[in-house]
This record gives C-alpha cells, sequence and structure tokens, in this order.
C-alpha cells in the first residue's frame, strides 16, 4: 500500500546521514545549496529558512499540495508528472503565515526542498540513496518508490466519495492509478507493508540506520505540534507523544485511499505498523496500532 507521510523518515534518516559526514549543516541557511536558482527568492522566507526548520516544519512553507490551484491542476491532468521546482511555483508570491523558526505547520513543502538540497549534495537521486543506504541492506523486500502510476503488486485503496485529489473512491483502475502518485515525492513518495515499516521503525530508532547520538541529540528533540494532538511533538521526520503505554515515536501517513500508522514504543523496543487502504475505517491506524501496541506491552517479557 502507499505509504503516505511514513515516507518523510526515509529522506529524513538519509539527510541524517549526511549531517553525520559533515556534508549537511542542520542550522545552516537553505539558500547555501538553492540561493542562486533563479526562482530561490521567489520562495516565502526563502533567505531565513534553515535545514533544521524544513526537517521540523518551522520554515513558514505551507502545503502546495492543498493549495485550489494545485488540486485543480491536478484534475484536470490527473496523469502529469510535476517537477519539483513545478510545486513549489503554487507558493511564489505567498506571504508565509510566520516568520522562519517563529510557528510550527505540517507540510510536505518543506520535505520536497529538503529532498532537492540532500540531491543537490549528493548529486544524485535520493530514492537511489535510500534503496541503497537503507532499503536493500534492510532486506525491505516490499518498499518501492511511489515514482509512477502503476506500482506492481499495489493493492487497491478506496479515496472516498469526497475526495480532493479528484473525482473517484477506487484510486486503481486497470492497475493504474487514477493520478500520479509520483507528485508526492519526499512528503512521503513510498509503496511498502506493514513489516516492512515495523522493521524500518526498529533500525530507524534503535540506532541501526542512522547514529544513536545523533538521534537524541537532535531527532527527538520535538516542538510542540498541536494539530497532531495534545501532548504531540514533531522532531526531524519524527512525531513524538506520550500515551499511557508510554513514549512513541513514529510517524502517520495519508496518501489518496490508504492511511498509515508506524510507531515505536523505546521502553520496551517494540515497533507496531498498520496500513489500511481507506480514508474512512471503521477504526483509525492510530488506533489499531495501540490497541496491538498493548497485547504486546501488556504481555510478560520473553525470558
Amino acid at each position: 500500500m502507499l505509504a503516505g507521510s511514513t515516507g518523510k523518515t526515509f529522506f529524513a534518516a538519509l539527510a541524517l546521514r549526511l549531517v553525520r559526514d559533515g556534508r549537511l549543516e542542520l542550522d545552516a541557511p537553505i539558500a547555501r545549496h538553492l540561493g542562486q536558482e533563479p526562482w530561490f527568492d521567489s520562495l516565502p522566507n526563502a533567505r531565513s529558512v534553515t535545514v533544521r526548520q524544513l526537517m521540523n516544519h518551522t520554515s513558514g512553507l505551507v502545503r502546495y499540495e492543498l493549495n485550489p490551484r494545485f488540486l485543480a491542476d491536478l484534475v484536470a491532468t490527473p496523469q502529469r508528472r510535476f517537477e519539483p521546482v513545478e510545486e513549489l511555483r503554487y507558493l511564489f508570491g505567498e506571504a508565509a503565515p510566520f516568520a522562519a523558526g517563529e510557528g510550527w505547520d505540517y507540510s510536505d513543502t518543506n520535505y520536497i526542498v529538503l529532498a532537492m538540497i540532500v540531491e543537490r549534495v549528493l548529486g544524485a537521486r535520493a530514492y537511489d540513496a535510500i534503496l541503497r543506504e537503507f532499503v536493500r541492506p534492510l532486506g525491505l523486500a516490499g518498499t518501492v518508490p511511489q515514482d509512477r502510476p502503476v506500482i506492481p503488486g499495489l493493492a487497491q485503496g478506496y479515496a472516498g466519495r469526497d475526495n480532493p485529489f479528484g473525482p473517484f473512491d477506487a484510486v486503481l483502475r486497470d492497475g493504474r492509478f487514477a493520478i500520479n502518485p509520483q507528485f508526492e515525492w519526499a512528503g512521503g513518495g513510498w509503496a511498502t507493508t506493514g513489516r516492512d515499516l515495523a522493521r524500518w521503525a526498529k533500525a530507524l530508532y534503535e540506532g541501526e540506520a542512522i547514529d544513536s547520538a545523533l538521534l537524541h541529540r537532535e531527532v527527538l528533540q520535538g516542538i510542540p505540534a498541536k494539530m497532531l494532538g495534545p501532548n504531540a511533538r514533531y522532531g526531524l521526520g519524527v512525531i513524538i507523544q506520550q500515551t499511557p503505554l508510554g513514549p512513541t515515536w513514529g510517524h502517520s501517513g495519508f496518501f489518496p485511499g490508504y492511511l498509515t500508522e508506524m510507531r515505536y514504543y523505546p521502553e520496551r523496543r517494540v515497533a507496531v505498523a498498520v496500513m489500511v487502504n481507506q480514508n474512512r475505517p471503521a477504526m483509525s491506524p492510530a488506533r489499531i496500532a495501540s490497541s496491538l501496541a498493548e497485547l504486546v506491552l501488556e504481555a510478560p517479557p520473553a525470558r
């Protein structure tokens, strides 16, 4: 199934590898990498945004994908392939809702810009680097880039009849997605399985995918994100929550036809991932994940 925004964790991990290697600085202005582009100063808050602010959604760059003009263009040409700069143009000339670093607003646009910077530093496709550095070494055989309208093995999803991304409920028609899901890119950008996501969460939050010291020093230093829940905080590509079962680290995901919840419980080193193929399920993936975690966490530890 399509994993929605849980895919941001892959792009965040790749950026953090570059931070670890000294090739990317979290508090460097993004102008260092993109400032010479002719379009750059049309981006809201362009000269004051840092890499860290992209990763924790404090940049002031709002969602391009909910812009009415983008949605109209997507509905009019559903199989169109959007380049990253084309997506950024929906924000050009718009005022930011707050100065960089002075507010919080969840936005795929942040991760589009982050991936552009990562590709500039790498000189290669972010998808290829993620496959090489994480997906293949961890044996995530069910995880593939969401970079085309035909993704072999993809389960049918149901977006609901009030779907803002187009006049369709079932998202697959003769094996082809009703819209080209490529546009999401670093805002999510992966098709995967619940098993793979749970394995990924273990690797990510136990220091196998990124450096443990960097994880605790930078990644998990979250800021309040009330949009995600009363106790939620957002770090560098991670949602941090306090739950009745203890703290959780992870991410939620949405794409038309699919909902995802990926959670890691650090006190017991347990990961849970739930994916459903409809946008209005009887029980949310978050509730299912909590129920599954409760079964595991309340069981006596294995001896």
